[in-house]
């Protein structure tokens, strides 16, 4: 039975890992594309090029001058965070179930 958590455990953790880094990337470059495709509209290409020039400088900020580097700073931080919470919900679930 103990195995049988621990490896429940270590899925679940994996899982919030990997997702918890994917997700940020999703949003992040969902934004950049939006921004692109709103740059065609006519009239619209000054304001989608300053957003997207404001996202990147953002990014900048946290990657030490690279936006790639930024970017993966704000995703392992979010795995980090996920990870964390998921290992929280499984000790209280663990709690509440009386194991």
């Amino acid at each position: 039975m103990s195995m049988s958590i621990l490896s429940n455990f270590l899925r679940s953790l994996l899982l919030s890992i990997i997702l918890s880094f994917i997700v940020p990337m999703l949003i992040i470059g969902a934004v950049l594309v939006s921004t692109s495709i709103v740059g065609y509209i006519p009239g619209l290409h000054g304001i989608s090029q300053a957003i997207a020039n404001q996202v990147l400088l953002f990014l900048a900020t946290f990657g030490s001058g690279s936006p790639v580097d930024g970017l993966l700073v704000i995703s392992m931080t979010c795995s980090l965070v996920g990870a964390l919470f998921d290992t929280y919900a499984f000790y209280r679930y663990q709690n509440l179930r009386g194991e």
